[in-house]
């Protein structure tokens, strides 16, 4: 992927979407099945408009309405190669949670949301990461380092850390429901790769039962010692993923949850 990524590389490509013949009636059944606030309406796969919620609401008493009539035409929409950035920017500044992608010819290609734009910000960040383990496994034992990306198989996964939270782990397996999920970082070895970032995406994943996670993989040049974190994992047991304790008290040290109590008295 580019420096510069664009709406294709993250949008979503199968859209639910409502035909442009559906009258009021069929829309709400339709909307009802889904977990949609607004749909794009179409003709012959071409994108016509889009129809949310309240228009079908504002319609209860017309169920025999076409959609056509109360679909909204004017719309703004991305292109595939459209820079995601600017993407991002439309959506903030007309503040929309996500928009319909088209072709040249009109055709519905894709959806790009917020939770996209989330995900490449978070992915993009973890390169930072990669070249300072990279660099500081060259310059601790004098090889030559490269990086490559691709899928990396969970039972060939050795941790480096020995302990995960509850409360984030459940956090990881929402995000990886949803297609949120930041490469790993590894070190390849002989049979198997050493985990170095990623032991709750990782431990998620497994528990989902997914077999594979993208990867950053530092690929090191002819190379045959041990890894000073990799001896350390091996002083501590640390060989598979169920090797990792599940802290299922206190929180994960990253998140602070604030609440206000209400006094009973208050509420009397």
């Amino acid at each position: 992927m580019t420096d510069k990524p664009k709406v294709k590389d993250y949008m979503t490509e199968e859209v639910e979407s409502l035909p442009y013949n559906l009258t009021v009636g069929e829309a709400i059944k339709e909307f009802i099945k889904s977990t949609h606030q607004n749909m794009p309406v179409t003709k012959n796969g071409n994108l016509v408009g889009i129809i949310n919620a309240k228009d079908l609401l504002r319609n209860l008493d017309k169920l025999d309405k076409p959609i056509i009539e109360i679909t909204r035409r004017k719309i703004i929409v991305a292109r595939p190669d459209l820079n995601l950035d600017d993407a991002a920017r439309l959506m903030f500044r007309y503040g929309f949670k996500k928009l319909p992608v088209i072709d040249d010819n009109g055709k519905l290609v894709g959806i790009i949301s917020n939770t996209d734009i989330l995900r490449s910000h978070i992915e993009r960040a973890t390169p930072r990461k990669v070249d300072m383990i990279k660099n500081l496994i060259e310059s601790e034992h004098n090889v030559r380092v490269n990086v490559r990306r691709y899928l990396v198989p969970i039972d060939k996964l050795h941790p480096t850390q020995d302990r995960v939270y509850a409360d984030e782990l459940q956090g990881r397996e929402y995000e990886i429901k949803r297609g949120l999920a930041e490469p790993l970082i590894v070190v390849k070895r002989r049979n198997y790769y050493l985990l170095v970032d990623g032991h709750h995406r990782a431990v998620a994943a497994n528990n989902l039962g997914i077999k594979e996670l993208m990867a950053h993989v530092i690929e090191i040049e002819n190379f045959d010692g041990e890894l000073g974190m990799e001896i350390s994992a091996k002083r501590r047991g640390l060989i598979t993923l169920d090797d990792i304790k599940i802290i299922e008290y206190g929180q994960h040290p990253l998140l602070e949850i604030t609440t206000k109590l209400v006094k009973k008295k208050d509420v009397e």
